[in-house]
């Protein structure tokens, strides 16, 4: 996998944190997307790395647990490895924290040493890791990391990035793709659709164009993850187990939400939640909640017992479809259901892009595939995967009504690019370029010349 240096947007994250940053930083996500390898490339850029897993290293485990204070874990340290400390031009990685989550609430103490760099990562397995996000305040920053977005897919296959320029001015200028192109972008994303983004699926086609071969390593990432839920939720593992194989058929209803029926005939929510977040917190699926107005801040209006469960990467997902259905996906077969798979990897890209997931569902008014917080406004999503890409029912509802004041919507398809009005209809391989803008800093102060 590590042999095809597969170009990542993390990779340009990395850097310029630690330019402009003296914090930790620590990368979490799923397994097997690419944490590791993006942080032993970087570690090339300094004079000395040392990296400490500690999964494969046990014993670094109860040596950091009794750790005073920073002398003590930078003695420690210098006598675990034969790789030099060297102030200022050394980089320390400690791997799968989780493991260890006192390496994380020490690094407050090493950064304030201020000899060395430090760069974290970790799985989201169990709970250690997600009740340390908040400390220590000021010392280390998160970044949460996925799996391949369509654009860095795109990247990794050697697309002319006048293409991909192309396709941007397209979106942002509201004008039609060349023909051509929006073909074969067409082609590439329902080719995405069955090698999703996990590394070492993307580089196995790479490698070979074989999608047999591509489909026996996602199946081994499954295992993996199945693995994982045997070992880090044992109280819950056969629950998470459930959930997990349900995801595809649960996606295959109608509404696609997620109906506890489906487990069990008299299942309630409250017994089943801490199964439904594990697999949130593991990072191997996405929730998309339901919301009971399309208003700001969403946060407020979200409903925790009615969710759709997305896979954290459409591939993974169609491996867990019958056999055969790759070929059929990629030539765009009618007779298959996209609805899903299509919605998957648009929930897929919006996680990357940081964005936080909802739908909205209305008996009177329809129910929307996606509502979103875009720059302050509400921002609703329509996917189709047919035809009738301009049929919307509750799109048009929702854009009528006043009180909800959405100034527009995109509905995202197989057609070229076009604006009626408030809603923009795009590719679906556009959904790539739905982006939060950059924060400016916010500065307020108040005049005291009065009271000074």
């Amino acid at each position: 996998m590590e042999k095809d240096m597969l170009k990542r947007k993390i990779d340009s994250f990395i850097k310029e944190f630690f330019r402009r940053s003296k914090n930790a930083l620590l990368i979490t996500g799923a397994r097997q997307i690419g944490k590791t390898f993006s942080v032993r490339e970087f570690g090339k850029k300094f004079e000395s790395f040392i990296e400490i897993n500690f999964v494969e290293n046990q014993s670094a485990v109860e040596i950091f647990k009794t750790a005073k204070n920073s002398a003590d874990i930078l003695l420690r340290l210098s006598a675990m490895t034969n790789i030099p400390l060297i102030k200022g031009k050394t980089l320390i990685f400690f791997d799968e924290v989780q493991k260890c989550p006192e390496i994380v609430t020490a690094i407050k103490f090493l950064v304030e040493e201020g000899s060395y760099r430090y760069i974290l990562s970790g799985s989201l397995l169990g709970v250690e890791l997600r009740d340390l996000r908040s400390v220590p305040v000021g010392y280390l920053e998160v970044k949460d990391m996925y799996p391949l977005d369509f654009e860095e897919f795109l990247i990794c296959n050697n697309v002319n990035k006048a293409i991909i320029s192309h396709i941007k001015d397209a979106f942002y200028e509201k004008r039609s793709v060349d023909d051509v192109i929006h073909v074969k972008l067409l082609e590439l994303f329902r080719l995405y659709l069955v090698v999703g983004g996990m590394p070492a699926a993307v580089s196995k086609y790479l490698e070979t164009n074989n999608l047999q071969e591509v489909l026996a390593v996602q199946q081994e990432i499954i295992r993996l993850y199945k693995w994982d839920i045997s070992q880090y939720a044992y109280k819950n593992k056969l629950k998470i187990e459930e959930i997990f194989d349900l995801i595809p058929s649960e996606l295959n209803a109608k509404n696609k939400r997620f109906i506890l029926k489906s487990l069990n005939q008299n299942a309630k929510f409250t017994y089943y939640e801490d199964s439904f977040l594990w697999l949130k917190n593991a990072g191997v699926a996405l929730p998309v909640y339901n919301v009971e107005e399309p208003k700001v801040p969403l946060l407020l209006a979200k409903s925790r017992n009615l969710f759709k469960l997305f896979q954290s990467d459409v591939g993974l997902l169609a491996a867990q479809y019958s056999d055969g259905i790759q070929l059929k996906i990629i030539m765009g077969q009618s007779d298959i259901n996209f609805g899903a798979i299509y919605e998957n990897a648009v929930a897929q890209e919006l996680a990357a892009h940081d964005f936080n997931l909802y739908y909205f569902n209305s008996k009177k008014q329809g129910e929307l595939d996606f509502v979103v917080e875009k720059d302050g406004m509400i921002l609703p999503i329509e996917v189709k995967s047919g035809k009738d890409y301009a049929v919307h029912r509750a799109l048009t509802n929702i854009l009528e009504n006043s009180e909800y004041n959405i100034k527009e919507a995109l509905v995202l398809s197989n057609a070229n690019i076009k604006q009626i009005g408030k809603i923009l209809y795009a590719p679906i391989y556009m959904v790539m370029l739905i982006e939060k803008k950059k924060e400016k800093p916010l500065i307020y102060k108040i005049d005291l010349s009065a009271v000074s």
